[in-house]
């Protein structure tokens, strides 16, 4: 793949190789941020760092140990001029001002999946969607570690690609990847892609226009030959419909229910079966540990991958038999007095919440709320009306979810914290419902991110 390794005059084609000093400015001293200080450093590169809010200080230790220079609370435009690259943290939109005037520059802007991938000769498998991306990248990271691939997980998830390439390069990656990373790639290419669905998502970040966002997921195959492959869900019509209108040399690989033909992977009669052009593989699906329509759709994924690596399907599925699942997604939390908790707090849009309330077989309390992303709740309706039997809001501004369940639902309350929100759940909940934390928003008006207010909710569960 080395033909990938090089834009302009950015990297050697060998890795081992350092550049010339030059100068790149990485915006955000987040995750991404700090990862591609540490491998731009390690290669050479003059860095300087720019945060607009507040650096933590633990962050600022590393930054002066790499002696690297940083800025925090600001923006200084006449600091990146001289830049020859700038790596833009994922949580920054591309038609910010400062992006905008530097893109007028010339400075090429890139994501920091571009940035590490040039300093490795590592197989890539890189797996995106709207939902399922996590469950999916963990399932897949697992089914290669236990069958002994010398494998990372980072990108979206853990550590970022550019860290673990700065820390210890390995022979496979398996990366998590969202559409606002996918933005910026240049010549980033996976050998391996999944799409695991598109819905309306972060369309505040794409001017509430679903096919700007699903053209930035489809980025995901922009660099993929005739050697690489793209797997995606044959459920999800507008995925499908999207993928038959690309012009790709990339192998499809099509996973799904009812998808029997050449390369694709179905179920039959308690099996994963992956066809491809080289082999049939029957993988016997009982006694999996993840229950859910949503779950086997990720370990199709998942095995797909695996047996493109030339994974026995032994080993696929004694990985599959003892994964444990992704935190913040469907997680039992605690059953207290014949009442089921359950931590959901991942489900940051409509699609996600769909899949948690089609897994309840019992009446449940529903905790939802947090920062709109333009969603639309209608196909949740039926959904609320079959399994919910109350609604708790839980966010600074309510009015949308008010607006949308108020007429199908006979109980609706309004929440200002986590702890409020579970001790309301408590008092409406009755022996063998459940409590489902499933809140279809972004976290950023009470919580610092989803982790913060799954860990939050788990806390007030146990001091019920």
């Amino acid at each position: 793949m080395d033909h990938r390794n090089s834009f302009g005059s950015l990297v050697d084609r060998n890795p081992q190789n350092k550049v010339m000093k030059e100068k790149i400015v990485i915006l955000g001293a987040g995750e991404s941020g700090s990862g591609t200080a540490l491998l731009a450093k390690k290669q050479g590169f003059e860095v300087f760092i720019s945060d607009q809010g507040t650096i933590p200080q633990q962050t600022k230790s590393l930054f002066d140990r790499l002696e690297v220079e940083w800025e925090e609370k600001i923006h200084t435009p006449a600091k990146m001029q001289d830049a020859k690259y700038i790596m833009k943290s994922p949580g920054i939109p591309s038609n910010s001002p400062l992006i905008e005037s530097l893109k007028a520059s010339k400075i090429p802007v890139l994501s920091e999946i571009e940035f590490a991938s040039k300093f490795t000769h590592a197989t890539l498998i890189g797996i995106t969607g709207s939902n399922g991306k996590t469950t999916t990248a963990m399932m897949t990271y697992q089914i290669l570690r236990d069958a002994g691939f010398d494998v990372a997980l980072a990108g979206n998830i853990g550590n970022s690609f550019a860290k673990e390439v700065a820390q210890k390069d390995r022979q496979f990656y398996v990366l998590e990847i969202s559409s606002f990373q996918l933005d910026d790639i240049v010549n980033f290419a996976p050998h391996i892609g999944v799409i695991t669905n598109i819905t309306p998502d972060h369309l505040d970040r794409y001017n509430y226009d679903f096919l700007q966002y699903l053209k930035s997921k489809l980025n995901i195959n922009k660099n993929q030959t005739y050697r690489d492959f793209l797997l995606f869900n044959g459920e999800d019509p507008k995925l499908k419909t999207a993928i038959q209108s690309i012009n790709t040399d990339a192998t499809l690989h099509e996973f799904g229910f009812q998808n029997k033909k050449m390369n694709s992977t179905y179920t039959e009669n308690d099996h994963i079966v992956i066809e491809t052009q080289k082999t049939k593989t029957m993988i016997n699906t009982m006694e999996f540990s993840l229950q859910g329509r949503h779950n086997l759709l990720n370990a199709l994924a998942a095995s797909t991958v695996a047996r493109l690596l030339e994974v026995s399907k032994e080993s696929i599925r004694e990985s599959l038999l003892h994964f444990q699942g992704a935190p913040h997604r469907l997680e039992p939390v605690l059953k207290i007095q014949n009442i089921s908790y359950i931590n959901d707090s991942k489900a940051t849009n409509v699609n996600a919440v769909y899949f948690a309330l089609e897994s309840m077989s019992a009446p449940t309390v529903w905790i939802v709320g947090g920062v709109d992303k333009g969603n639309d709740y209608e196909m949740l309706y039926p959904l609320v009306r079959e399994k919910v039997k109350a609604i708790i809001c839980l966010g600074v501004d309510n009015q949308k979810i008010i607006e949308a369940f108020q007429p199908i639902t006979d109980l609706m309350v309004e929440t200002q914290s986590m702890k409020e929100a579970v001790l309301m759940a408590k008092k409406i909940a009755e022996k063998n419902d459940n409590v489902l934390l499933s809140p279809a928003c972004a976290s950023f008006d009470l919580f610092k991110n989803y982790e913060d207010r799954g860990n939050q909710f788990k806390q007030a569960v146990r001091e019920l």
